[in-house]
């Protein structure tokens, strides 16, 4: 029985729309896929394109990081002392090398490398070894006359001290990263690092090492530069001073600090024993410290100046009240303090002046233990000054409470207290700026790599510590100090009034615990001219031979520093000064006991002057320095470079008073 046509129809039509959704389910199927697949490409190409991008470089490069290139440290005048150089470092591409044997062996005698080191390195599975970088030009020329396949070079940068010793325990040194190891290359290491370079090394779809011929080097961005409060010319001075006195004495090691009491700067830090940053390699770590803020010593008598302004400051006594120092023989709490000569009674600027230990100790008493303490810290004793150097220490300053009746009395002339020498100049610098304690600082402004000011750094007062009219006495009583029937006759400076004091402690003897019997640390610590002070210059020897009171070592430092800094700076005499001519350098035991005697007023200051203009011209600025001291002669100097004019002309006479003046400009670079 045949189907209906009805029936027949109605089944077509059923398949038909069957089909039909059939087709429109498959091709949304491939419409959603289409959309999926679509999806996907936006977000790899598109979206996320970046980090996929990122993932091919990586998988094409290989990134090599070069050492980024530092800021330069300048001193006050612009002065460079620590520059980034460019140097070429060597590398290899193993794989590229023909004969790794022989090419040790070529390259050991260039570079001056172990040869086993050197072909371990060529010999290696790796694409890609560094053979030695930062190579001086003598290496660099060698290695690229030997034309080895594989071997390639690099520009990285390296850092160079152009004043080798000089200021080098300020300025620190750098690693091979380079990153800083210590001075101010330490403490500023994040704003003097720049960005790293990178070397980028290509590599072939299979991921092998492509050559380097021609190599991507991305540059890297330079750190930040730093200007000094350091004065160049001031820190060649003492450095120059203090090392011939070293020699002189026989003395262990040294220091001179130079401040500018107004304002808290540093204007020169000389350490002795030095080094070179450039060859750390022929020095040992203990060469590096810098004493004058990381070593600590009794300060003796030069601690006497704020142990009398305290008891001024309290009305407790007055610079003529006179104390009975017992004819040079003192027992306090079971021991006994002597003084060097048998003083009967003296009065307080009289103690300061002869500097009796046992007016001091008394005068100690007068304040008790608290309020000497409370001094004491004021003056910034027993913590850090907080200069921008490493490893500075806060001294030692026991608790009062800890004091017995033997320790105040010695803690009053400078024994049973450890100072840093930064610490002693800066309170000495409290009393010259009229009994306000500043802020000491050595860096003075950081500029980025395009020459934008970063920071810079103003004089900071910390507090007060004593009245202007205390400070005022007790500058006096310094004064006398320096002047005939003081102790420190050989720290005049001619034509200034110089307030200053000398310091002889003991050093305490690590094997018995108790006070060596022989040696010593000598100072002395004032600051110049008295009046209106524009220098606080201390002088510290360790372990002096033979001569060992701080008059006798100490004391002419501080002159003849002085004597060249005050006439760097510009300062004029004073014609109202009671000062002697300049003090020469101790030679014999017999010159100590002729200046000393010698000491009058006048000196070679007469009508007819220092004589004749020296002939200057074309002289550098430490030739003219040298010539200053040489003469006696007061110049203004100004510009930097060679010498190009000069008042009067060479030849002319010179009366006393009258102004000479030196010009200098750099030299003309001639292409």
């Amino acid at each position: 029985m045949t189907a209906r046509p009805s029936e027949k129809v109605k089944r077509d039509e059923g398949g038909e729309r069957w089909f039909r959704v059939r087709l429109n389910l498959v091709g949304f199927v491939f419409l959603l896929a289409f959309m999926l697949v679509a999806g996907r490409a936006y977000y790899l190409q598109v979206a996320n394109a970046e980090v996929w991008q990122e993932r091919a470089q990586k998988q094409l490069q290989r990134v090599i990081p070069l050492a980024p290139q530092r800021g330069t440290i300048y001193d006050r005048n612009g002065r460079e002392l620590a520059v980034s150089l460019e140097n070429d470092s060597v590398y290899a591409e193993p794989p590229r090398v023909k004969d790794p044997s022989e090419a040790a062996r070529l390259l050991s005698k260039a570079l001056d490398l172990s040869r086993q080191e050197l072909e371990k390195k060529l010999s290696s599975d790796k694409g890609f070894v560094w053979l030695k970088r930062r190579i001086n030009p003598d290496e660099s020329l060698a290695v690229r006359e030997l034309g080895l396949r594989g071997i390639g070079f690099t520009k990285e940068h390296k850092r160079y001290y152009p004043n080798s010793e000089s200021a080098a325990h300020v300025v620190g040194f750098t690693g091979l990263d380079p990153q800083g190891l210590e001075g101010i290359e330490l403490s500023f290491d994040r704003e003097l690092l720049g960005a790293p370079g990178y070397l980028v090394r290509e590599r072939d779809a299979l991921g092998r090492a492509m050559a380097l011929d021609g190599n991507i080097v991305r540059e890297g961005e330079l750190g930040h530069h730093l200007y000094l409060t350091i004065d160049h010319n001031i820190q060649y001075m003492a450095e120059k001073e203090l090392a011939a006195q070293i020699r002189e004495t026989g003395a262990r090691a040294g220091t001179v600090l130079v401040l500018d009491p107004r304002s808290g700067e540093v204007l020169a830090m000389a350490v002795q024993p030095d080094f070179n940053p450039n060859a750390l390699q022929r020095y040992k770590p203990w060469q590096w410290r810098n004493r004058a803020v990381c070593d600590t010593f009794e300060p003796g008598s030069t601690f006497k100046p704020f142990v009398v302004a305290a008891a001024l400051d309290e009305k407790l006594v007055q610079p003529e009240t006179r104390i009975d120092c017992e004819n040079g023989r003192f027992s306090v709490g079971g021991r006994t303090i002597h003084d060097h000569r048998k003083y009967q009674k003296l009065s307080v600027e009289e103690i300061i002046q002869v500097s009796s230990n046992i007016g001091t100790a008394k005068i100690g008493k007068y304040l008790e233990r608290q309020k000497f303490h409370s001094y004491i810290r004021d003056f910034g004793f027993g913590e850090k000054t907080g200069i921008e150097l490493p490893g500075e220490v806060s001294g030692l300053l026991r608790a009062p409470s800890k004091w017995f009746e033997i320790d105040l009395a010695t803690i009053s002339f400078g024994q049973g207290i450890g100072v840093t020498a930064l610490q002693l100049a800066s309170a000495t610098s409290a009393i010259a700026n009229g009994g306000v304690l500043m802020q000491p600082y050595i860096v003075s402004r950081i500029l980025d790599s395009h020459g934008n000011l970063v920071r810079e750094t103003r004089p900071t007062r910390v507090r007060r510590v004593v009245s202007e009219k205390t400070a005022s006495q007790v500058r006096d009583m310094m004064v006398l100090a320096t002047r005939e029937g003081g102790t420190g006759t050989l720290a005049q400076v001619h034509g200034f009034d110089v307030a200053g004091k000398t310091g002889t402690a003991q050093k305490i003897d690590p094997v018995t615990g108790g006070y060596s019997a022989d040696k010593r640390v000598s100072s002395f610590v004032g600051f110049v001219p008295a009046q209106d002070p524009r220098l606080t210059i201390l002088v510290v020897l360790d372990e002096p031979k033979d001569k060992t009171y701080g008059g006798l070592v100490a004391a002419p430092v501080f002159s003849r520093v002085a004597t060249q800094a005050l006439r760097y700076v510009g300062v004029a005499p004073q014609q109202t000064a009671q000062t002697a001519p300049p003090v020469t350098p101790l030679t014999h035991e017999k010159d100590v006991a002729v200046t000393s005697m010698a000491m009058t007023e006048g000196g070679e200051s007469g009508d007819n002057g220092p004589g004749r203009m020296p002939d200057l011209n074309g002289m550098s600025y430490r030739q003219v320095l040298q010539v200053m001291e040489r003469t006696g002669l007061n110049i203004k100097l100004q510009g930097s470079g060679r010498v190009v004019d000069q008042k009067p002309a060479a030849g002319a006479a010179i009366r006393y008073g009258s102004e000479v003046r030196v010009r200098f400009e750099p030299p003309v670079r001639r292409s």
